[in-house]
């Protein structure tokens, strides 16, 4: 178990070909469900303190990489971490901080926790315990952990960390980028990195969302941000889709004004478009059923995989 734990986010040096990236409607997208490539060595610790900005604290890669204790940069940002997002409990239950960070923005590979319902995010741990929530991917580490660690989370812990995030106010954490072409990218630990030399190459109908500064995110800043390079036009053509249907039903009738969320009903706006897409794409093919899928599933039944791409550029593009 440790050892995949480390394997999860420790960044690795071997690139995947962008060929791997196309589109392929046969399968989900690789751009949007990155693997890790067989074969890999994670980088190792050298010792060196790691720095953020703003902050004072110092830590060596281990000690960023300890998947029972929180990288709490800047703890003036947010109230008091409860245990369970700052520890976890061993054996198998991780400190929430570890993935989703310390005041729960997480990354285009895990869930950006920032003020969600409290209700809805003690409704999704219930699903991933009960094997109902699963990715179109399933051989992909994050859900997989989830669905341990909640099998193993006491009522009493759930209960404090739903209440946390849903307590942090929600912020920008990604700016989207229409343009015709995105950078070459290989995949660091779940999620995709832009190549060293620079390259770019057309975009295609996918998403590429890069952290803007990938130390910063590595380090587990919970004020990393990323760019989200997302096809021309596709921003107004999701708007189209939330506001008119089309192909669906309006989003804000179920996610509110703004798509900022109403009542039990998560917020969409703002969040990372590569992970808004992952639920759309599985919320279609059925692998994420469970609190919301029954209502979910047919309202996406018929979106294309373009029709997603613009949606969750659209929905990235708005202030959460």
């Amino acid at each position: 178990m440790r050892r995949a734990v480390f394997l999860f986010y420790l960044i690795l040096s071997c690139a995947v070909p962008a060929a791997a990236f196309a589109q392929n409607t046969d399968a989900p997208p690789a751009w949007a469900y990155p693997m890790n490539p067989a074969g890999f060595k994670p980088a190792p610790d050298d010792g060196t303190l790691r720095r953020v900005s703003d902050s004072a604290l110092a830590l060596t890669l281990t000690q960023v990489n300890s998947p029972y204790s929180t990288s709490d940069w800047h703890p003036g940002d947010h109230p008091p971490l409860p245990d369970v997002v700052a520890h976890g409990r061993k054996p198998g239950v991780l400190a929430c901080g570890f993935c989703h960070r310390a005041d729960g923005p997480g990354g285009p590979e895990s869930a950006d926790l920032m003020g969600l319902p409290a209700t809805y995010i003690l409704g999704q741990i219930s699903d991933f315990k009960a094997g109902v929530r699963r990715g179109s991917v399933e051989a992909r580490v994050p859900a997989k952990l989830m669905t341990s660690i909640a099998k193993g989370l006491k009522p009493d812990d759930a209960k404090a960390a739903a209440a946390y995030f849903s307590s942090i106010k929600p912020r920008p954490i990604v700016s989207v980028v229409e343009s015709a072409t995105a950078p070459k990218v290989h995949v660091a630990a779940w999620f995709l990195v832009p190549a060293a030399s620079g390259e770019r190459e057309p975009i295609g109908q996918r998403i590429i969302e890069v952290p803007d500064n990938l130390a910063q995110y590595i380090s587990r800043d919970s004020r990393a941000h990323f760019t989200a390079y997302v096809p021309v036009g596709s921003i107004e053509q999701g708007r189209r889709l939330a506001e008119n249907g089309g192909n669906t039903i309006q989003c804000m009738s179920c996610h509110g004004e703004g798509l900022k969320g109403a009542g039990p009903v998560p917020g969409i706006a703002g969040r990372s478009p590569t992970y808004i897409f992952r639920q759309l794409y599985d919320f279609k093919h059925e692998a994420r059923m469970g609190m919301g899928g029954e209502i979910m599933g047919p309202v996406v039944d018929k979106l294309s995989v373009n029709d997603m791409v613009s949606l969750a550029a659209y929905t990235a593009s708005l202030p959460p």
